[in-house]
Parts: C-alpha cells; structure tokens; sequence
C-alpha cells in the first residue's frame, strides 16, 4: 500500500496521524507512508524524528482579524493545490487520510479529484472548517464523539474515537521511571499541567502566580509551560527557592508524565481529552475560549455532563484555577470518581480501528 496522510499545524493533529500511520505499518511493514504537512509549522520537525518522511505545502491559514497577511492567503493556497498535484501524481497513493490542518484541505482535493478514495479523521466534537467543506469527497470520516452527523454524511461516519500514541496506553506501568526523569519524591502528590504543545498562557499566568501555594502545600508540579514562557517560569521558580516545581517547555516522554499524575490540569483539545480518558487521570480542563467554533468547550462538555472532568473557564482560572487543584488533590474520593468515570469513555483501539478503514478504502 502506499499512504499519504496530511494535516498538522498542533500536536493534536500531528500525533494521531503518527499514530494512524504507526498502525498501518504494524499491519504491513512493506506500507509506504508519505505525510503532507505546512512548512514552517512543527509537523515538519515532529513527523521526521518519529521516522517518517514528510514534504511541505507553503499553504497558510486565514486570520480572523483584518490584515495584511490575508492578502498572501488565496495565492498560498493555489500554490498548495497545485503542489499537492504534483505529490499525488509523482507517489501515486492507493488512499489519502487528512487529519486536519491547514495542508489537508489542498491534498485531499487533490487526491479526491484523481480519483483516489480519501479519509478523514475529525477529532473534536465540533467539525472543523476543512474537515466540512473536504466531507462531500470524502469515502469515510472517522470521528471521535457521537452526533457527528450534525456536521457530516451519517452514511460515511464511523465512531472510532481519537488515536493516541501507543504509549500512552501503559502509562501506568511508567511510574517509577516517571519519578526518576522528573526527579519526583514518591511521597508528595503530584500535579501535572499541560497547555498543549505551544504552551496556554492562561495555565502557565495561572500557575506563575500560585506556585508558593502549590510549595507550601507540598506538593510537586510538572509543569509544561511551551516554548514562549519558558524562561519565565524558571525565573518564577527561582524565586520559591523550592526544588518541588518543574518546568519544561515540552515533554516528549508523556508516557511518564501522566503516569506520575495524581491529576491534571490541562486544555480541552482533541488529544489531551482521548489521552485522558485512556490514561485515567482526574482533571481539570480549561478550554481555550478562541479555538475554532469554540470546540474545547464542547469537548470538555462532553466529559464535565458524565461527571469524568471539572472545568475551569479560561475567563476566570487566574482567581480559581490554585484553589480547584488543590482541592481536587485534597479530596481522594473525588479524585477516584473522576478517574472511574473518564475511563468509561476511553477507546484504545481508535488506530488500529482507523486504520483497517484505510485498508479498505485501497480494495
């Protein structure tokens, strides 16, 4: 088989295409995988180091406010669509998969009006703008939350849920080398904040503000912060003078970091909730109120209505998000509930079921 998947520009549509195409290599070594993601944008950098060869579309995406950048937008995207010709005629694929992300739109079209079956793999709640306007060409769409034919062909939609790094799915047996790489006493409870792979500054302002109540209450943070506010955060942990705070700007072995996790602070996107649900953990999500069609709202939603997460709105975290945490920490019984719950929603097998509908798609 030969396979392009396209589509990235965030961690959440990165890895689960990395996951998809890990999958159909588990499936038929001999399958040929090319990725198409934006240049500039970090699937150029992350697809690579997971092995796999990736080329660029100079595509970019249109800003919601008035600018000058806009006016580059249409060409961009001509240029992309005719680059994207030009791939699928030089790797003649048997199917294309889009996960999402600025590079989807142009492959895709491309693909489709070739004539090669294609797939997309939606994963919020909420039907993203390429994801809609690529639904009409598309053989199957793989989506990761009920109702999804709101937005979507009900003939063409199959619920598999969101795929996940493999990884991810033994997070438990990573404490103790969890403790080790974050240098964690296994006596402290232990507080995990992620804003996602560009960091969140309502997380990172929120926590910057309250770390000597997270070190007067004892208890240790691991704290991916993201690149921009890095450094700023280790001039705020200087100034505690505990050694219980641990900022990295990303964490690649997130294996281990939910592992150590007794909860978790976290943004509602597509990846951290399916991580979520697979890996357990009691959280408190804070949705980015700016995200498209405001979809980590609903994606938080459809965990905080079955009681498996809190939320916290973005608005007001800066005077809640401290005393949420330490008191989710404080109270084991809820903490249990939560972690009972969120399980219930995990689906594990949302590569390996993603990829089958790949297979198909090629006979």
């Amino acid at each position: 088989m030969r396979i392009i998947i396209s589509g990235g520009g965030t961690g959440g549509h990165i890895y689960p295409a990395i996951a998809i195409a890990n999958e159909l290599k588990a499936i038929d070594p001999a399958t040929e995988i090319l990725f198409v993601g934006a240049e500039g944008k970090m699937e150029m950098e992350k697809v690579p180091r997971a092995g796999y060869k990736i080329v660029g579309l100079p595509v970019v995406g249109i800003k919601r406010e008035l600018t000058l950048a806009n006016l580059a937008f249409p060409f961009k995207l001509g240029q992309s669509f005719l680059r994207a010709q030009q791939i699928v005629r030089d790797f003649r694929p048997d199917a294309a998969v889009g996960v999402g992300g600025y590079a989807s739109g142009p492959l895709l079209l491309a693909a489709s009006m070739k004539g090669i079956p294609t797939l997309i793999q939606e994963q919020n709640s909420y039907a993203g703008l390429t994801n809609k306007a690529l639904a009409r060409w598309a053989k199957r769409i793989c989506v990761a939350y009920p109702g999804m034919d709101a937005f979507f062909p009900a003939d063409k939609i199959k619920l598999t849920g969101n795929p996940v790094r493999s990884d991810i799915q033994y997070a438990d047996q990573q404490i103790d080398a969890g403790r080790i790489l974050f240098s964690l006493e296994s006596t402290r409870p232990t507080l995990l904040v992620i804003g996602g792979s560009q960091g969140a500054r309502t997380l990172n302002e929120s926590l910057e503000a309250g770390l000597q109540r997270f070190v007067d209450a004892g208890v240790q943070v691991v704290w991916q912060t993201g690149p921009a506010f890095i450094e700023r955060a280790r001039t705020a942990i200087a100034a505690t003078g505990s050694p219980l705070i641990k900022a990295y700007d990303f964490i690649y072995e997130m294996d281990k970091a939910y592992a150590i996790a007794d909860a978790v602070v976290s943004r509602a996107g597509a990846l951290s909730v399916s991580e979520l649900c697979l890996v357990g953990r009691p959280a408190i999500l804070v949705p980015l109120p700016t995200a498209a069609e405001d979809h980590q709202t609903k994606n938080a939603m459809s965990l905080v209505e079955q009681n498996a997460a809190l939320l916290v709105n973005d608005r007001t975290a800066r005077g809640e998000l401290i005393t949420a945490a330490l008191n989710l920490l404080n109270n084991p019984v809820q903490r249990q509930q939560l972690s009972t719950e969120i399980k219930t929603l995990a689906k594990p097998n949302a590569a390996r079921d993603i990829a089958e509908e790949v297979i198909k798609l090629t006979k």
